[in-house]
């Protein structure tokens, strides 16, 4: 089946529908033959006929199996691609371009000869994906449809149905969904990649670079709740353990955690928000309402952050506020947090005035 990404998918015309109307224009592929190989007259028909097409945006063309010919140029003259599929084909045959064409995704684009369409047809293209640690599944499907890699909704779906991918991954999947557990990373990945293949090789580097981390911790689970608020918090690796012994404090204690990245999550938006707004949002995720944990992690950690999850640092701190330089205040009480407050805010002047 071929796949052309220009919003839209290609037509559902089958190899041997293809194939059986090529029999029935048996007469014409020999005309177009003759005009390539003999006669002034014909062979300028055959050069009308291979004209490329006025200069388009590129298309992706993605074949799960093998695919002839027939198929492919049967489908770029439908999309614009090129002016004559079967004038394409024939020429294609008498360049002794190979056939089938191996399984992958092709770049090609209205404008190109089928002599440049010839070559892009021989090696699969690839691109390389960025996941930026921290991106829940939302943002990240969003990114990925951007990318023209998958489409968003189907990510989303899948990436909350974990059942789809057991026997996938030697390591237990959650029940409810795969946040937290779709490894950050920069991907090679082929325009137009399934949704699912994309969820799996996440899972599967997740496998290869977290879970060694997280094996022998007593809740891995937790410990992954614990670094993705991490994640959104700390921008400095030193402060990572840090941040986690304020958690671990504070739910000793009783108290919220007061994390705005919770409230984002829940929000399912990516803002800056407001004195007023972090109680307005009614989720189980929101940590300004209820006590210790959210119920799963909020997005996807790095190394770093579970590293500094599994080993929270040692100390009587229960509050932080972040300064210019991306570091944080720590603090013990909630008056020394609010000077601390007064202090930073100063720098962050200082800094923009200079």
């Amino acid at each position: 089946m071929a796949r052309l990404q220009s919003g839209f998918w290609s037509g559902g015309t089958s190899d041997k529908e293809v194939l059986h109307m090529a029999k029935k224009g048996k007469a014409l592929l020999m005309v177009g033959l003759a005009a390539l190989v003999m006669g002034a007259g014909a062979a300028g028909f055959a050069g009308q006929a291979l004209r490329p097409m006025p200069s388009g945006p590129t298309k992706y063309v993605r074949f799960e199996t093998a695919a002839s010919h027939a198929l492919i140029f049967h489908d770029l003259e439908q999309q614009g691609v090129v002016r004559d599929g079967r004038a394409a084909r024939v020429y294609a045959r008498l360049k002794g371009a190979p056939q089938p064409i191996a399984p992958g995704t092709y770049r090609v684009a209205p404008g190109m000869t089928v002599d440049e369409i010839i070559v892009a047809l021989r090696k699969p293209v690839q691109r390389m994906v960025r996941i930026p640690e921290g991106h829940w599944i939302s943002r990240v499907a969003e990114r990925l449809e951007k990318e023209g890699v998958c489409g968003a909704a189907e990510y989303i779906a899948l990436a909350n149905q974990p059942e789809l991918f057991e026997g996938m991954v030697d390591f237990p999947l959650p029940k409810d969904s795969l946040e937290g557990y779709l490894y950050p990373d920069t991907y090679d990945l082929p325009p137009l990649i399934s949704a699912k293949d994309v969820v799996a090789r996440q899972l599967k580097a997740f496998e290869r670079k977290a879970w060694p981390m997280l094996k022998d911790a007593k809740d891995p689970h937790r410990v992954l709740t614990i670094a993705s608020m991490v994640e959104l918090e700390a921008a400095l690796d030193k402060d990572r353990p840090i941040i986690a012994g304020v958690i671990e404090n504070r739910i000793k204690k009783g108290m919220t955690l007061d994390i705005d990245a919770t409230v984002l999550y829940a929000e399912g938006k990516w803002r800056v928000l407001g004195p007023g707004q972090v109680r307005k949002v009614k989720s189980p995720y929101n940590t300004y309402l209820n006590r210790g944990l959210p119920p799963g992690p909020i997005g996807s950690p790095s190394a770093a952050s579970i590293k500094g999850a599994m080993n929270p640092a040692s100390h009587p701190w229960l509050f932080y506020v972040a300064r210019p330089d991306r570091s944080h205040t720590f603090t013990s009480t909630y008056a020394e947090h609010k000077a601390a407050i007064v202090r930073n805010r100063a720098e962050f002047k200082k800094q923009e005035a200079e």
